[in-house]
């Protein structure tokens, strides 16, 4: 079978399509994904892995984690969440994404296996978009025998598909308000859903955040006696830093050059550098300090305070899409810019998000706001960004398309900059866009909220 038809019968699970037959949802629960990876061989007992949970920063973590492995000579396995432009991103070995060829084939491999199940009613339904991409990336991953992988938890962490792994170490990233509906409505109620990521007797990577998550991530890690590595030694020195700066690890001054910017992702680097040393001295595996400097400097990760010259314009994309993320984004941007407003910024979000808290925090740092249609049909409401707009004093102006709002922002800002955040649907179609990429017709999957 075709890529194509991969793509096409992928998008035909999404969760919404069910809901709009009339589907109830599915619950949370590890029992379906642990019955088709038995099916399939149980692909992901063949390899080490690390996992990580949080609220933001996930991604950063893990793909800074596993360039330091890649750097130190051994097959990484990296799978993430979700994907900017192409869904074959969320599958990398050695920063290589997996081919149209194997993904297809595997795609269906996993897929007449989960159809096989039901037909034989040891699965009651087929598995869900996340949980056949899990499966399918541990298949992947076993079948190429990478020696390590990398997992970004999609959504919480105690019942997610990628917790079925049993991890060598879980790094839970920073913790905030997202998610509510499916995940809690307080940071300790969430907090306790991410530290579901954590083994009896194992590992947790961390640093100090907030104090409810503080207090529930202890909790948790006593019960289970786990032991708690806080990755505050490889934070920078005090003053924040312009570029790059160094830290002891493994017994050396590491250099920490890294091309994610912004100070947020000081914390991500500091994870990750203490995961590869925990790697190294309590699991052998051969990284080098000159692997981990290699590694970070290596890192691709777009769309987080990536910038792009087109057009006349320097375009800066983030996928801030929760208040957190988007306080992030406004330091970085006063970093680079001051007090100065920039000329534009475009925005759109889905509209399970906090838009007025988001609007209130960003929209006041530019001249004018471009509000841009996304492609899901959970997006939020083109009147109720305009209103949020309004309560900030800003100007906006709402775009027919993604298109039509590069092309506004291009005649506004000639010479200047313009950000893009707000939704990982409308920055991946933005960045498409900018660098001439095709752009696949599978957006209507929802952005890390997909039932697992």
């Amino acid at each position: 079978m075709s890529y194509a038809a991969a793509l096409e019968q992928l998008n035909a699970m999404v969760p919404e399509l069910y809901a709009r037959a009339g589907q109830p949802r599915r619950k949370f629960s590890l029992d379906e994904i642990r019955i088709l990876l038995a099916e399939l061989g149980d692909p992901q007992k063949r390899f080490p892995s690390v996992l990580i949970a949080g609220t933001n920063g996930k991604g950063s973590t893990a793909s800074t984690l596993a360039s330091i492995l890649t750097a130190a000579g051994l097959r990484t396995g990296l799978y993430t969440s979700p994907h900017l432009e192409r869904v074959n991103e969320r599958m990398r070995i050695n920063r290589a994404e997996i081919s149209d060829n194997d993904f297809a084939r595997i795609f269906f491999r996993v897929h007449d296996a989960a159809q096989a199940l039901v037909l034989a009613e040891k699965l009651p339904q087929l598995p869900s978009y996340f949980e056949l991409l899990t499966a399918q990336a541990f298949l992947y991953f076993a079948e190429a025998g990478v020696q390590i992988a990398v997992l970004e938890v999609g959504m919480g962490g105690r019942l997610d598909a990628t917790n079925i792994v049993d991890p060598l170490l879980s790094i839970i990233t920073d913790i905030s308000l997202d998610h509510t509906e499916w995940l809690g409505s307080t940071i300790g109620a969430i907090a306790r859903e991410k530290a579901g990521i954590l083994r009896r007797g194992g590992t947790m990577i961390t640093l100090p955040q907030h104090p409810e998550a503080n207090e529930m991530l202890g909790e948790v890690a006593t019960e289970l006696d786990v032991c708690g590595i806080s990755a505050v030694p490889y934070m920078p020195p005090l003053g924040e830093p312009t570029g790059s700066y160094r830290v002891d690890a493994l017994g050396a001054q590491i250099e920490v050059d890294s091309p994610l910017k912004g100070a947020h992702q000081h914390r991500n680097l500091a994870l990750a550098i203490a995961a590869a040393v925990e790697l190294k001295e309590r699991h052998g595996f051969p990284i080098t300090p000159e692997a981990v400097v290699m590694g970070i400097k290596e890192t691709c990760w777009p769309g987080r305070l990536e910038r792009i010259a087109r057009n006349g314009v320097e375009w800066i994309l983030d996928v801030a899409h929760n208040p957190a993320g988007v306080w992030a984004l406004r330091a970085g941007l006063h970093g680079w810019l001051g007090e100065a407003k920039a000329p534009a910024l475009i925005f759109g979000c889905l509209r399970d998000k906090p838009v007025g808290e988001m609007a209130q925090i960003l929209f006041p740092f530019f001249d004018q706001v471009i509000l841009a249609p996304i492609q899901s049909a959970r997006a939020a409401a083109m009147d109720d960004l305009l209103a949020a707009a309004r309560r900030t004093g800003t100007p906006a102006v709402a775009a027919a398309s993604v298109s039509e709002a590069l092309r506004l922002a291009t005649e506004r800002a000639a010479g200047k900059t313009v950000v893009i955040s707000g939704s990982v649907y409308l920055v991946g179609e933005a960045r498409a866009l900018l660098t001439g990429a095709k752009i696949e017709p599978d957006k209507t999957e929802p952005a890390k909220t997909e039932l697992r």
